[in-house]
């Protein structure tokens, strides 16, 4: 067999089913992904992850020689892939940050009323 665990190898989606994704390396041998290596964050479906006949870059995290199969990882070449997620609204970003620090109290009126605002717009 010619990959070894730990190796970064490329390969292409064959298959997707609930529990993971089938993908064939380099010399016809086989691996899954299982969906619990697909991204760190929770995934509810595998497809939308990945595609049938997708290359993707994957780690080789455990092999078995006499089967020519292989256990692979997406989340560990893309540890935040669950940020990229297909499907998700494109104007979707995270909110500015400010550095420094700015106690809860200094804050807590500003909040309550933006809440009270918004309730009343939503009455």
């Amino acid at each position: 067999m010619s990959v070894k665990v730990g190796q970064i190898v490329e390969g292409r989606i064959t298959g997707i089913q609930p529990y993971g994704a089938f993908v064939v390396l380099e010399d016809g041998i086989t691996g899954l992904i299982h969906i619990s290596e697909i991204s760190d964050g929770y995934v509810k479906d595998v497809g939308r992850f990945v595609q049938m006949n997708e290359t993707v870059t994957v780690k080789v995290i455990d092999v078995d020689e006499n089967a020519n199969q292989a256990r692979l990882s997406l989340k560990a070449v893309h540890p935040t892939s669950f940020r990229k997620v297909r499907g998700r609204r494109k104007d979707w970003r995270l909110p500015e940050m400010k550095l420094g620090f700015t106690s809860i109290e200094e804050k807590m009126d500003d909040w309550i009323n933006q809440a009270l605002k918004e309730r009343e717009q939503h009455d």
